[in-house]
Parts: C-alpha cells; structure tokens; sequence
C-alpha cells in the first residue's frame, strides 16, 4: 500500500514527510482494518510532521480523520461488518480501568494512544482501528464530508462544552480553519451570537457567510464583551486580548493540542471578574457520538479543498502558510 511516513520532523517545506510503499497491515484481536477512502488534513497532522508534537513513534503515519469501509476483521472482531462504512479520529486507546476511564473522562486517560501519533494513521490506503474507537458514519453524509468532522468537528464540540456558552450568548472565535467553521454552525444553530477574529481574508468572508454578527482581524478587540471565547489558533499570544474580550464571568477554551508560549497575564486585566481559561484535551467517544448525530441532524456542512493522497504534503504546506479556507482531506485511491 502507499502511505505517508513522517521521517524527519522539521519545517514541512523541508519534507519531514515521504511516501513510500508499505505491506498492508493485518488487524489484530478486536481490531478492522479499513480501506480508506478520505482521510481529513488536520493541524495536529502539521504538528506531528513539524515536530512541535515530538514523534511517539518512528515513521508513524499521520492522519486521524479516516473514513473508510471495512476491509478486514481481526480475531473476535464483531462490532463492524465487512464492507461496512467506519470513521476513526484521534482518540485510539485507553487503558479503560484507570480513574479518568472510570469517571467517564476517558480522554484524560495516562495511557491513551491517539491515531496517526502512537499508532498509523489514515494518509495511507489501509488503517488498523480498534473496533471501540472506530464510528458509524451517519447515512446522508458523504465521505468527504464527513472526514473533517472526525476531529475538527469533535473538537470543536468539546470546546464549545468547555466554554459554557449560555443560551443565546456572545461567542467569539479566535482563528477560523477547519475545526472553527464547523463549530460556528453549531453554534448559531443553537441561537448563539458569533464575533470571528482570524487574520486570513478569505476565512473572514467564510465567517460572514455563516452568519457572524462581526469579523475582525485576529488580534482585533470585539465591539462588544463575549460571554465565551474559544482559541482554535495555535497562537500564545492571543490568550491575553481573548480573555480581556470575556465579559465577566466569560469561560476562553483553548482548543488546540499546541499552543505557542502565553505571555505574562495581568489579573486586573485578564482573570479578574471569574474570567477563566480552560483547555481542551483530546475527546471522549461519547464526544464524537454525540457531535455526529447532531451534525447530521443539524446539516452541518465542512468547505473543504481536495487532494489526492500523493499531495498530502502539499495540503499540509497550504495548512501551514494560510492558503486553505475551511478543511482540506485527502482522497485516497483504492489499492
């Protein structure tokens, strides 16, 4: 099979990637191997081929935004069907007994291993997924659809949680990519009032189109104070003006797994009036359950450019530099 191999991490200009050819892989006890058909091109991709996430494992295979169909079953496989349609994101594995599992926050689990950094991921033609970490893709979205919502998504919906947004309230959104305009949808969908602050024109134009109620510049002060905030922008330097745009009481979610170094904060300016900053971990699998069902139900919709397989680092370069509007997936071509 083809796939993609993070060799050296570096600047991905450098080519910290390469494709080669690989065996396909056999699954495993518990496990499906899935023919992938698209697989989304994600920041943390970027991350883990640049090296800001340093490499669990030598030449893993990105990627962990799969949707493919069943393939083949492992020994007492039995949740999937062949030829079923799956979906994998980043959550893997976890140990399922720690106190994290138990109290249902299985992704703060010490032993999680996500996809496409401690396991292979979906910038290839095959993918082993633990059958309980694996998605039923809801009917009427299609592949390329629905590749973004299997982290962009998922994310986002964690951190529009983690953010407390109340009924009706003030949303800003620092930053405006792949996860961003899917969590706007969301968002305005249930009555929520957006400020969209991002430094890319054609992102802005895409956060008019969507129904925000203001666009500014990433650095840019709202016209009003926010009752929530969430950083999707992996940009240290934006916590402070995003803390100081909360109103009091207001909750800003920092979405990213990497975020550049935070300035010093002033209390006066930033914390005081209960402003609180909150981090989003990973996602629990009832994250992405419930965030499909409400895609589907709501008709959220990814804007997504299209790749094949051999130009994945070529998405990811136009990640790197801006040159993308919304989410861009890979297609990958059957064996």
């Amino acid at each position: 099979m083809r796939a993609w191999e993070v060799v050296e991490p570096g600047p991905i200009d450098n080519g910290p990637i390469v494709l080669v050819d690989r065996p396909a892989p056999d699954p495993g006890p518990h496990q499906v191997r899935v023919a992938v058909s698209v697989c989304g091109v994600c920041r943390t991709d970027l991350h883990v081929s640049e090296g800001d996430l340093p490499v669990h494992r030598p030449n893993v295979v990105p990627g962990h935004e799969i949707v493919g169909l069943v393939d083949a079953l492992g020994p007492g496989a039995a949740r999937f069907t062949l030829g079923e349609r799956v979906g994998a994101a980043w959550l893997a594995g976890t140990d399922g007994t720690c106190r994290f599992c138990r109290r249902g926050a299985e992704n703060l689990c010490p032993s999680a291993v996500f996809t496409g950094w401690d396991v292979d991921g979906g910038y290839a033609q095959y993918v082993i997924v633990d059958e309980a970490y694996a998605y039923a893709v809801p009917e009427g979205i299609d592949d390329e659809q629905a590749a973004p919502l299997l982290c962009a998504g998922i994310i986002g919906y964690r951190a529009l949680k983690r953010s407390s947004l109340p009924p009706g309230g003030r949303l800003g959104l620092y930053g405006f990519g792949g996860s961003a305009h899917l969590t706007a949808q969301l968002a305005r969908a249930r009555g929520a009032e957006l400020y969209v602050m991002t430094r890319s024109a054609d992102a802005r134009q895409l956060g008019r189109e969507l129904g925000a109620a203001w666009v500014g510049d990433a650095d840019e002060p709202p016209p009003v104070l926010l009752d929530a905030a969430i950083l999707f922008a992996p940009v240290g330097t934006l916590v402070a003006p995003a803390l100081a745009a909360l109103d009091r009481g207001g909750v800003l979610a920092v979405a990213g797994i990497h975020l550049s170094d935070v300035p010093p904060l002033v209390y006066q300016d930033h914390v005081f009036y209960e402003r609180e900053l909150r981090s989003v971990t990973a996602n629990t699998r009832g994250d992405g359950e419930e965030f499909l069902r409400l895609a589907a139900r709501l008709g959220i919709r990814a804007t997504t450019t299209a790749y094949p397989l051999e130009k994945a680092d070529r998405a990811l370069s136009d990640l790197a530099h801006d040159r993308l509007v919304g989410a861009a997936v890979l297609r990958v071509a059957p064996d």
